[in-house]
Formats: structure tokens, sequence, C-alpha cells
């Protein structure tokens, strides 16, 4: 049986303070945020959907899928939308040594940058796994580690669209990091639980935004 927090302990943000976890606000401000992209055809609905609710999202790209889809990934930036990295091949922290972990990182900045032009620096470690030593050297080249808040478990295929959508819902509190996947494993949840997200959050007052 998998197990992972659907709403990250508080614990957990403090003995890793370091990281961004969520961005408090008295605006109602929450931030969806994409993994594991451009994939061919799903990126392109997440996109339609954002635009159907002026909602705006950060999008962390695995550097082989920027490769392989450079306008898409353009696309995403020409509509108002934040990028970062996701290492170039996906690779889980703490199964790989730290130099290699650290080049192949730059290997997905160097996409960015030679498509995007705005500098940002911005890293989410696939599966939320990276090792001390990787992070603290990630800093130190000036990336900001974006966690979350609220994980909705649409990569889980053991699990149901609605309770996709009720992780989301039951859990969403003003500056609430959002983790969804534009992949095609996360398709059959994502495909339900984003629009109907959409949709009842706007409907609560929260608005969405990037994050910078």
């Amino acid at each position: 049986m998998k197990f992972y927090w659907i709403k990250t302990n508080t614990f957990i943000k403090k003995i890793f303070s370091n990281f961004t976890w969520d961005i408090p606000n008295v605006e109602n401000k929450i931030y969806l945020t994409f993994d594991d992209g451009p994939t061919p055809d799903i990126t392109e609905w997440v996109l339609e959907e954002l635009k159907k609710y002026q909602a705006k999202a950060t999008f962390f790209c695995i550097g082989k899928n920027i490769k392989n889809n450079p306008d898409l990934f353009k696309k995403i930036i020409s509509e108002g939308h934040v990028v970062g990295n996701h290492t170039f091949n996906h690779l889980n922290g703490w199964k790989t040594n730290s130099e290699d972990y650290l080049k192949n990182t730059s290997l997905c900045q160097a996409e960015i940058n030679n498509l995007n032009l705005t500098g940002n620096k911005l890293f989410r470690p696939p599966y939320g796994k990276t090792k001390t030593s990787q992070s603290k050297k990630l800093r130190k080249l000036g990336y900001k580690i974006i966690m979350w808040d609220v994980l909705s478990a649409d990569f889980d295929q053991t699990i149901t669209p609605e309770k996709c959508l009720e992780n989301v819902l039951q859990n969403v509190v003003p500056g609430s990091i959002i983790i969804f996947h534009d992949s095609v494993k996360a398709y059959k949840n994502l495909k339900y639980a984003l629009p109907q997200s959409l949709q009842i959050l706007k409907e609560r007052g929260f608005t969405f935004d990037t994050i910078e």
C-alpha cells in the first residue's frame, strides 16, 4: 500500500524550513502546480482549462520533455504561466549520487534557459525526494526549492477521480501550493479533478496565482 501525505504535516514543514511548502497571504491566493510535462495533448488540455477560469499556474517541467516539445513549452510561457526545473530525467534524489543529480538538474535548466528568458530558478525534486547535500548545493546555486501543501494524488491509479478531487477541496487554505501532474499516468484523475477544482475553488473566492 502506498503512503503519502495529502496535506503536508506542519512538523515536516518546520524540519525542512528551507523549502517552500506554501505561500501564506490574506488575498485568498492559491498556487496550482503541474509536474512532469510538457506532455502533448494533456498539457494543451490543461492550458485550455486554466484559460476558462483565468487561472495562472506553475509548471515544473522535465528537461527531456522540454527538448521533445519546445513549442508546447513556449506555449506555457506565452499564456502567462511560470515554469520550473524538475530535472532532465525525473531523477529520484535519494537514489542518485549528488554529482549526477546536479548535472541532470543543470541539463534541465539549460533547456529552460534556451527557451525562457525570465531567468527564474524554481526547482521541484521529483517524488519530493532530495538529499540534504543536494538541496544545499542547489540553494547555493540560486534555486528556490518548491514543495507542496496539498497533494492531489492524481498520479495514483488506484484512487478514483472523485477521491482526487476530494483530496484537493478538503485541504486547500489560502496560500496552499497544490500539486497536479500533466502526465499520461495522471490524466484519468486529472481530467475530472482539475475542472471541478477550478470551478469550485473559484466559487469559494480563491484566485490562482503563479509562484515567482
